[in-house]
């Protein structure tokens, strides 16, 4: 190969080992390279090692390892998240009932007034009990609790998956021209 021009910016080339390469050109560094790199593949397959499909294999499982990573990390940040939404939702609620708890006491009387107080007790210890759990432990609880009574988590799954269905439903905007009627009912 002819003596091909060093890249702007550049003023000599360097051998691997960092030193200014002496009378060298571009084209016999490059030549240089590639033979050391035929020699190291060489040796690896000589020494039973891996081949480019190996390594893309190992590239590939590595960024898949580091995708699962993250995907763990958003995860529990996530569920964090969620965990942080529903003990404040608890708290609030708790402390409505609570002001409730006086409201009842002069329409109902005392007695209902105290029930509302022991609920929004209940709730609170509830949230604090929450609280005070991390998202393993959390998910651990759920675990044993899906393995110690399926029926019931099945059936609290459903419950669940029909008032976030009912939920959904409830908020979407209706479509203009809805009529309860059918077509087919119109026509006749």
């Amino acid at each position: 190969m002819p003596d091909e021009p060093l890249p702007e910016g550049t003023d000599s080339i360097l051998d691997e080992d960092g030193h200014e390469a002496a009378g060298a050109t571009a084209a016999e560094l490059a030549d240089d390279i590639a033979l050391e790199q035929e020699g190291k593949e060489e040796e690896r397959n000589a020494a039973g090692g891996t081949s480019d499909a190996g390594d893309l294999r190992n590239a590939f499982f590595g960024k898949f390892d580091e995708l699962r990573d993250q995907a763990t990390d958003r995860a529990f940040a996530l569920a964090q998240t969620g965990k942080d939404r529903a003990t404040a939702a608890l708290d609030d609620f708790a402390k409505t009932v609570e002001d409730a708890a006086g409201e009842i006491d002069s329409r109902i009387g005392s007695q209902y007034g105290d029930y509302a107080r022991r609920a929004a007790e209940s709730i609170g210890g509830f949230s604090d009990a929450f609280k005070g759990k991390d998202i393993d432990e959390l998910f651990t609880e759920a675990r044993d609790l899906v393995k110690k009574s399926p029926a019931v988590a099945i059936g609290a799954a459903a419950a669940l998956g029909f008032v976030v269905a009912r939920l959904v439903k409830a908020g979407l905007p209706e479509t203009a021209g809805t009529d309860s009627a059918r077509p087919d009912d119109r026509a006749a």
